[in-house]
């Protein structure tokens, strides 16, 4: 298979798929950078890419193993989907960064 198209999905609140998206395009490959402001909008925005020409999808790790089965089913094999997942070891820089992150969402 050769896909010359290929997205990265990943959430960021407030953001529009289409609007917000990043496209790199060299080479001859088309790579996508496209956010989704919740989970829930992950499987229908994965539709729209593959309406548009994207030949693999890529999933961010912070999606829940839950998310990624729904983009899946949604999808129903018209493209492959991979979901990024982290290693053991990287468990304590996980949770460093989300405490991190909870920590500048808190209002002062």
């Amino acid at each position: 298979m050769h896909v010359t198209a290929w997205a990265f999905i990943y959430e960021h609140p407030d953001t529009d798929p289409v609007e917000d998206r990043i496209v790199i395009d060299r080479a001859g490959q088309r790579t996508y950078l496209v956010p989704v402001p919740t989970p829930a909008e992950a499987p229908a925005t994965a539709i729209a890419l593959i309406d548009e020409g994207i030949g693999l999808i890529e999933l961010c790790g912070g999606f829940a193993l839950v998310d990624a089965a729904r983009v899946v089913e949604a999808v129903d094999g018209r493209v492959p989907v991979g979901h990024v997942t982290f290693a053991v070891d990287s468990g304590q820089g996980l949770a460093a960064y989300s405490a991190q992150f909870e920590a500048e969402q808190s209002p002062a």
